[in-house]
């Protein structure tokens, strides 16, 4: 708790409870900043906020109502600074490592947080906040500034040191880094998502590489050498990696088992070689592992520490995520659910009998790109099974008939009630089979109209094999 005249220069000795720009969050004794967001301007919600129990009113604009209401010039700015001063943070509190990109975000900011482990690290993203032994959920890949700003201040009271971060590119947009220093940032991939959000391509790269914004002066920039999209970032600072010989660390000689994958990476200024061996299968996690490899060598971690912590790394909850309760078969729980991510997942398991997979597409997004999702999965997979997957506002129906639209194909089966689909999956199973649980990955909801219901991939298997 803070006295409002503490936080900004004014005369109210009010006790303040809490800071938020959200009303629907607002509680008693709790301030209201009118933020103006991409969409929606707060101020439209000052009397909700009051109504919930805000004390105070921060708006750059006046409001006749029952609280005090301060004017400022540039509102989004001051929300930065009250929480600042709420929450006792500084972003030089922490050294920060933020990643974006298409796909690969939670799986590298993941496998970072593992390789700094004993460093004080905390990592903030999709599958929420881990520091230590503790681990809570967020609302957002990104949450809002409130919240982050909350966050790090418990995760300065937990002695934590360093923070890795996936940075969505709706938290971009929206600015809820605003105010954050970040040392390394790094760019997995950009390939097309989100175009019911920004429009064009164009528009999402250019909000994804706003986060340059965010770096400090002498801040490093690594990203994928071999996507397109990354290479048109330009900077004075940065290092690229990937199969081209032209980046700065090169990947090469790459042999797959069962279990494992070996590779080596050079770098193409010292002609040093490093070996890895990484438990994380697929072509996609080496681009993932060796973008969290060079993140921690950038830090000045030992590379012997990095490779031997590469060696014994676990999988990533909802990343590739193979279950086993004792079935014939292989069951890979994955959270893919762009082209891009389907694809590269799909073409990584094809040396099983058969390939069943469940998927759906998301409501109230882009709708262009599930007929490409749609006949990607057909083609890829033995036997498919589509079903919902947060449908929002939409039927789950008409968003699968736009999967199917494009192809004859027929080897497919509609199971609206995604329990009903995953179950009916594993019914039809046998050895030597893998059955692809797609695009939810670990969530702990279903979005189904404005409400998240209560819904988990990983307990639905669990259950099934109970």
């Amino acid at each position: 708790m803070k006295k409002l005249n503490q936080l900004l220069d004014c005369s109210y000795n009010i006790n303040v409870l809490g800071i938020v720009d959200d009303s629907r969050l607002v509680k008693n004794g709790y301030l209201f900043v009118a933020t103006k967001g991409f969409n929606v301007d707060h101020f439209d919600y000052v009397i909700d906020a009051i109504k919930n129990g805000a004390v105070a009113i921060i708006s750059d604009r006046f409001i006749d109502c029952s609280v005090p209401v301060i004017v400022v010039n540039n509102v989004n700015s001051v929300f930065v600074k009250l929480c600042q001063k709420f929450y006792d943070i500084n972003s030089n509190d922490f050294r920060l490592i933020g990643i974006t990109g298409t796909d690969g975000k939670t799986t590298t900011a993941s496998v970072v947080y593992q390789l700094l482990s004993e460093y004080n690290v905390a990592y903030i993203g999709t599958n929420g906040v881990d520091v230590g032994n503790i681990h809570f959920n967020t609302n957002n890949t990104t949450p809002c500034i409130s919240e982050l700003y909350e966050i790090m201040s418990n995760l300065k009271k937990y002695g934590c040191k360093m923070i890795v971060m996936e940075v969505s590119s709706e938290a971009l947009l929206h600015e809820r880094i605003y105010g954050l220093n970040f040392e390394i940032i790094a760019f997995t991939n950009i390939t097309e998502d989100h175009l019911n959000i920004h429009g064009t391509i164009e528009k999402y790269r250019e909000a994804k590489f706003s986060l340059v914004n965010y770096l400090k002066k002498n801040g490093l920039i690594i990203l994928n050498g071999d996507d397109e999209n990354c290479k048109m970032l330009i900077h004075d600072n940065i290092c690229s990696f990937g199969y081209g010989s032209d980046n700065d660390y090169v990947i090469f000689d790459v042999k797959f088992s069962k279990n494992f994958v070996k590779f080596k990476i050079i770098n193409n200024l010292t002609n040093e070689i490093y070996n890895i061996v990484s438990p994380l299968l697929g072509e996609y996690n080496i681009y993932n592992v060796v973008m969290a490899f060079l993140i921690c060598l950038k830090l000045d971690i030992s590379s012997d520490i990095l490779i031997k912590k590469i060696n014994d790394l676990h999988a990533v909850a909802g990343r590739r995520e193979y279950l086993d309760f004792g079935q014939n078969f292989d069951i890979i729980l994955d959270y893919a659910h762009t082209y891009n991510g389907i694809y590269n997942i799909i073409n990584s398991v094809n040396s099983y009998k058969r390939i069943i997979t469940v998927t759906g597409a998301a409501g109230g997004r882009e709708k262009s790109k599930r007929a490409k999702i749609g006949k990607l999965v057909l083609e890829k997979s033995d036997f498919v099974i589509f079903t919902m997957d947060d449908p929002r506002f939409e039927s789950v129906d008409s968003i699968i008939d736009d999967m199917i639209s494009t192809t004859d194909l027929m080897n497919y089966e509609r199971i609206n009630d995604r329990t009903e689909a995953i179950y009916k999956a594993f019914d039809i199973a046998r050895k030597g089979d893998v059955v692809l649980v797609l695009g939810k990955g670990r969530d702990n909801y279903m979005a189904i109209y404005d409400k998240k219901i209560p819904y988990c991939d990983y307990d639905v298997i669990k259950k099934y094999f109970q």
